[in-house]
Parts: structure tokens; C-alpha cells; sequence
């Protein structure tokens, strides 16, 4: 091979080579697509219908069935974790899960820790009481001896702002079915709640003779997904998926599986 051919064969394979190596360079450089992430979606499975354990462990309810529904609408993938309530809002400020779905109210307080999305649901706090017990007002709450919540729902954020924060007449419970028990069994005058959560107590429990009550001065609240403070992409994400699970109907689906009264 003469010199003059022996440059331009080195020229093209070292033009192979390099090729190559910058495709191999560049297909392990490349970002996994979007579709290939799960979503960490963590929940305290104690607030039933919206979240619950089977008999399997796994768990399930309304915010299950409804992420389900947005994540297939938006093309997304979601793993859901059972979590204690006050592990939730630290895990997501560490970035241990991308997103708390667990019937959390949307407050102004919150909103500095952390970024919701458009609201998914409406509810009011209600009064759990034995049947027979009547409360007009908030203002009677006052009148009781002990009135229990749950240690950082709203419920407590409303009765601690009626009767101060560290009033000896407010016990408080880590979740709902033990705060429940509790008045069962006589150790409390009243519970204080988010209305469905309550409501489905009372209807699925006709024997235990308790009641819940409306009062005109507990405001409407709403309940959103919780991400962190500055993750406006999966805002984003969420707050479309949620846009068309409503349009397609697919909401008011899931909403008459466990509610009986008209979606909000």
C-alpha cells in the first residue's frame, strides 16, 4: 500500500472510530424519558374511604383510585407507600418521595413548605358525637370536657384556635380509627374531622349509635397533592392529569364509589 493510500484508509477509520465512540458517548449520556420515572406517592393508610390497608397490606380508597386514573391519563407511573401522618411532609422536603396524596388540606401555613396542586376535593370539618348530644356552635366546644382530634389534621389546627393550642380540654390521637375508638369507649364528648372521612364512619357503623354534626362556623376547605415547594414540573404534570380524569368523567366514577352525595 503506496503512502498516499495508506493516509486516506487511516483518515477513515479513524473517522469510523471516533464516530463510533461519540455515539456510545452520547447514548449513555442520555437522559432517561420521563415516562421511565415512578412517581413516590406516599399516604397515611389510616383515613378511610380516601385511604385505607386491605387485608393484603396494599393500599387503597379514593386518592388511590383517582392518581391511578390521573398517572394513565398523564402518562406517568406512581408507587404508592403507607406512611405515620408525621413522616409524610418531612419525607417529601427530603426528597425521599415526590408526592403526599393523603387528604391534606390546602393552607396558606403549608403553602410555604410545600406546592399543591389544583384542589381534587371539598370538605368541611364536622363533630363526631353520641347520638342524642346536640352542638349548635362551635362556641359549645367549650362547654366540653375533653374534645378529641388528630394530631395535625385540621381538625386540630380549628380547635386549637378556638379553645388555644394547649388547652387541657383538647386530646390528641395520631389517627382517626383510634380517636374514634376513643369516644366509643366514653374517653371523649366529641370528635372533630374532615366531613367525609366522618360521614363514612357513621354510615358504615350503624350500631356504634354516634352522629355527626354541621356547624355553620367551620369553613369549607379543600383538600390538594402535595409536592415540594419549587417542583413546578410535576405541578404541572398533576394539575393537567387531574384536567382530564374530571372532563372524561372518570372523577365523578370514582367519587360515586365511595360517596353517595354529588361530586364537588
Amino acid at each position: 500500500m503506496n503512502l498516499k493510500k495508506w493516509l486516506t484508509a487511516a483518515t477513515v477509520c479513524s473517522a469510523m472510530i471516533l464516530s463510533a465512540c461519540g455515539g456510545q458517548k452520547q447514548e449513555a449520556a442520555a437522559p432517561a424519558a420521563a415516562s421511565d420515572k415512578v412517581y413516590q406517592v406516599a399516604m397515611n393508610a389510616e383515613f378511610a374511604p380516601f385511604e385505607s390497608l386491605d387485608s393484603a397490606g396494599n393500599v387503597e380508597g379514593f386518592d388511590v383510585d383517582l392518581m391511578n386514573a390521573m398517572a394513565k391519563a398523564g402518562n406517568f407511573k406512581v408507587a404508592f407507600k403507607h406512611q405515620p401522618w408525621d413522616t409524610l411532609f418531612p419525607a417529601l422536603n427530603n426528597g425521599d418521595i415526590d408526592i403526599v396524596m393523603s387528604g391534606v388540606t390546602i393552607t396558606d401555613d403549608r403553602k410555604q413548605s410545600m406546592a399543591f396542586s389544583d384542589p381534587y376535593f371539598e370538605i368541611t370539618q364536622v363533630v363526631l358525637v353520641p347520638q342524642g348530644k346536640k352542638i349548635a356552635s362551635s362556641e359549645e366546644l367549650k362547654n366540653l370536657k375533653k374534645v378529641g382530634v388528630v394530631t395535625g389534621y385540621t381538625g386540630d389546627f380549628s380547635v386549637s384556635k378556638l379553645l388555644g393550642s394547649d388547652n387541657p380540654k383538647i386530646a390528641r390521637f395520631e389517627t382517626v380509627p383510634l380517636i374514634i375508638k376513643e369516644l366509643e369507649n366514653g374517653g371523649l364528648d366529641a370528635v372533630v374531622s374532615d366531613s367525609a372521612v366522618i360521614a363514612n364512619y357513621v354510615k358504615n357503623n350503624p350500631t356504634k349509635g354516634m352522629d355527626f354534626i354541621t356547624l355553620p362556623d367551620f369553613t369549607v376547605e379543600n383538600y390538594g397533592i402535595a409536592t415540594r415547594k419549587n417542583d413546578e414540573a410535576t405541578i404541572a404534570m398533576l394539575n393537567e392529569a387531574l384536567k382530564k380524569v374530571r372532563e372524561s368523567g372518570e372523577y365523578d366514577q370514582i367519587y360515586s364509589k365511595y360517596f353517595a352525595q354529588e361530586s364537588k
